[in-house]
C-alpha cells in the first residue's frame, strides 16, 4: 500500500480503471479531507458533508471504467460542489412542500383510496426496478438524490442530452404503467 503514496493522480486513475482497489483507497485517503471541508463549509452539517464525500467517491469508483479526467482534484471538487448544491435544492423543495402542505386543505382518503395509492407506489417501485440499468441509475440519481441533469451527466460521463433522454424514457414507462391507477385514484376529485 505504501507504494501508492508515491504515485501521482494520473497513475492512480489509470490503476483505478484497472479495478485496483488499493489505488482507489489511496485516492480516497488523499482527497476525503479536502472534499469534506468543502462540503462542511457550505452545509455546516457533519453527517451530510460525510455523506456527500462518500457519494462522490462512490461515484468515482462506479464510473472507474470510463474515467476521462484531466485534473482529479478539480473533478472531485466540482462533483462535491454539485452534490452540495443538490442538497440545497432538495432542502428547498422539501421546505416548499412542507409549506404547501400547511396551506393546503387535507383531503381525507377512504380506505379504498389508500389501498389504491399503496398499489400505485408499488407499481412505480416495481417499474423503476425493471428499467434498463443505466436508465434506472439516472432516474434514481435525479428523483431520489435530487441531482441535476448536468451533474448526473458529469458523474456518469454522459452527455446531458443522453441523461435527459433516459429520464424521459423512464417517465414515459412509469406513466404508462400507472395510467389506469391514476385515473381511478383521482376520479373521486371530479
Amino acid at each position: 500500500m505504501k507504494r501508492y503514496i508515491q504515485y501521482d493522480d494520473n497513475e492512480l486513475l489509470y490503476l483505478l480503471t484497472q479495478n485496483d482497489k488499493a489505488a482507489f483507497t489511496e485516492l480516497y485517503n488523499r482527497y476525503w479531507q479536502k472534499l469534506y471541508a468543502l462540503a462542511y463549509n457550505r452545509l455546516k452539517e457533519t453527517q451530510t458533508a460525510e455523506d456527500i464525500v462518500h457519494d462522490v467517491m462512490v461515484g468515482l469508483w462506479a464510473s472507474r471504467e470510463k474515467i476521462n479526467i484531466d485534473l482529479l482534484e478539480n473533478y472531485l471538487a466540482t462533483a462535491t460542489k454539485y452534490a452540495v448544491l443538490g442538497k440545497f435544492r432538495k432542502k428547498e423543495r422539501e421546505r416548499k412542500f412542507r409549506n404547501s402542505l400547511q396551506q393546503t386543505q387535507v383531503i381525507e382518503l377512504s380506505i379504498e383510496d389508500k389501498l389504491q395509492y399503496k398499489k400505485i407506489l408499488e407499481v412505480i417501485k416495481n417499474e423503476v426496478e425493471h428499467l434498463p440499468e443505466r436508465c434506472r441509475l439516472i432516474f434514481k440519481c435525479s428523483r431520489e438524490e435530487g441531482k441535476p441533469v448536468k451533474q448526473i451527466a458529469q458523474e456518469l460521463n454522459l452527455s446531458p442530452k443522453t441523461v435527459e433522454n433516459q429520464l424521459t424514457k423512464a417517465m414515459k414507462q412509469l406513466r404508462l404503467a400507472t395510467k389506469s391507477f391514476f385515473h381511478s385514484f383521482f376520479s373521486f376529485l371530479f
